[in-house]
C-alpha cells in the first residue's frame, strides 16, 4: 500500500496528485491537492525551491570536503554544467546542507566500544573579511571511537572551556547510551570535571561511572591518543588550504560539522576498509546501501526526520 502524502498546512493525509510544475533546470515536479483544506503543495526533498539539480549540489558539496576550493569548484561546474552557479552559491550549498545533515546525523544512535577519546585543535579565525579587525583564537572539540573510528561528536567553540566541552561530551553520552566505560583525554582540567559531572557517580559502586583517563605526553614516553591525533591529521589535511575561517562562528561550526558527515558517512578509512558509520550504524548502512551518492541520501533521511 502507497505510503498517504501528508500535508504540510493542515496536517491531514487526504492527498492526490494534481499537476506537475515544470522548472528550468530541476525537471518537473510533482504537486499534490489536499482534499481537507484544498491548498496545493510539493514535497520538501531538501531542494525546494533550488534553482540548481540536487546532483549538482551534492557533486559541489562532495568536491568541497575532498579539498577543493569554492572558487575551483565553480569553475569545474561551468565546464560540465551550462547554468553555472557562483563561488558564493557553493559555500552557501555547504553551510545550508552541513546543517541539515547534521541535525540529523546528530541524534542517531551508534554502537561503538567502550572507549571514547576526546581531544582539541586550535584554530585562528579572523572575525571578519577585513583582516584590520584581526584574529580569533578558536577551538575544535571533538571525539573518536577508536574500534570502529566514528566520530562521535564535534564542536566549534570560541573557547575550549567547561560549557564547549560540556557540549559535546554530552552528545557522547546520548548517543552511546552506556556503553563508554572509559574517557581518554590530555591534561586539560576542564575534561575531568565535565566527564564526572556528565556521567555522574555510581553510588552502589561507590566510583565514577566512566572511568577518566588523563594522558600526559611530558610525563609519558608514548604518543597521546594515537586515533584522535591521526583523525586530527585529517582534518587539518582539509583545513589549512581554508587559510583561516571568516566571519561568523557559526558557519565555521557549520563547515566542520559537513567535514564529519563526509568523514563519518562518505569516505572510507583507510584501516577498517569501509565507512565508520558502517560499523557504528549498521542499519543506516543497510538503508544507504544502494545509494552511490550519499550526500543525496542522507538529505532525503534528514528531510524525512525532521
Amino acid at each position: 500500500m502507497e505510503n498517504k502524502i501528508t500535508c504540510p498546512h493542515c496536517k491531514s493525509k487526504e492527498t492526490i496528485k494534481w499537476c506537475k510544475r515544470k522548472t528550468e533546470n530541476r525537471g518537473e515536479i510533482q504537486r499534490y491537492k489536499c482534499k481537507s483544506c484544498n491548498s496545493c503543495f510539493a514535497l520538501d526533498d531538501g531542494f525546494f525551491r533550488m534553482r540548481n539539480t540536487p546532483t549538482k549540489i551534492t557533486q559541489s558539496v562532495d568536491l568541497f570536503y575532498r579539498g577543493v576550493s569554492t572558487r575551483k569548484v565553480q569553475e569545474h561546474l561551468a565546464i560540465f554544467h551550462p547554468h553555472n552557479a557562483s563561488q558564493m552559491s557553493v559555500y552557501n550549498w555547504v553551510v545550508k546542507y552541513s546543517k541539515m545533515i547534521s541535525k540529523f546525523t546528530n541524534k542517531l544512535k551508534v554502537n561503538v566500544g567502550g572507549e571514547a577519546q576526546i581531544d582539541e585543535i586550535e584554530f585562528h579565525r579572523r572575525k571578519s573579511h577585513k583582516a584590520k579587525l584581526g584574529v580569533e583564537k578558536n577551538f575544535f572539540i571533538d571525539s573518536i571511537d577508536p574500534e570502529t573510528k566514528f566520530m562521535i561528536s564535534s564542536e566549534y567553540s570560541k573557547t575550549r572551556g567547561s560549557q564547549n566541552i560540556k557540549a559535546v561530551v554530552k552528545r557522547i553520552k546520548e548517543r552511546t547510551d552506556n556503553q563508554i566505560q572509559m574517557a581518554t583525554t590530555d591534561g586539560w582540567n576542564a575534561y575531568g570535571k565535565v566527564i564526572k559531572k556528565v556521567w555522574g557517580y555510581n553510588k552502589q559502586l561507590k566510583r565514577y561511572n566512566v572511568f577518566h583517563n588523563k594522558v600526559i605526553v611530558s610525563e609519558k614516553d608514548e604518543t597521546f591518543n594515537y586515533p584522535i591525533e591521526r583523525l586530527h591529521n585529517n582534518v587539518r589535511a582539509r583545513t589549512k588550504v581554508l587559510r583561516g575561517f571568516h566571519g561568523s562562528i557559526n558557519s565555521a561550526n557549520a563547515i566542520m560539522k559537513g567535514w564529519e558527515i563526509y568523514y563519518n558517512f562518505i569516505t572510507k578509512h583507510q584501516q577498517i576498509k569501509c565507512c565508520p558509520y558502517e560499523l557504528a550504524i549498521p542499519e543506516l548502512a543497510l538503508i544507504l546501501e544502494n545509494e552511490k551518492n550519499r550526500w543525496l541520501g542522507l538529505i532525503k533521511l534528514s528531510t524525512q526526520n525532521i
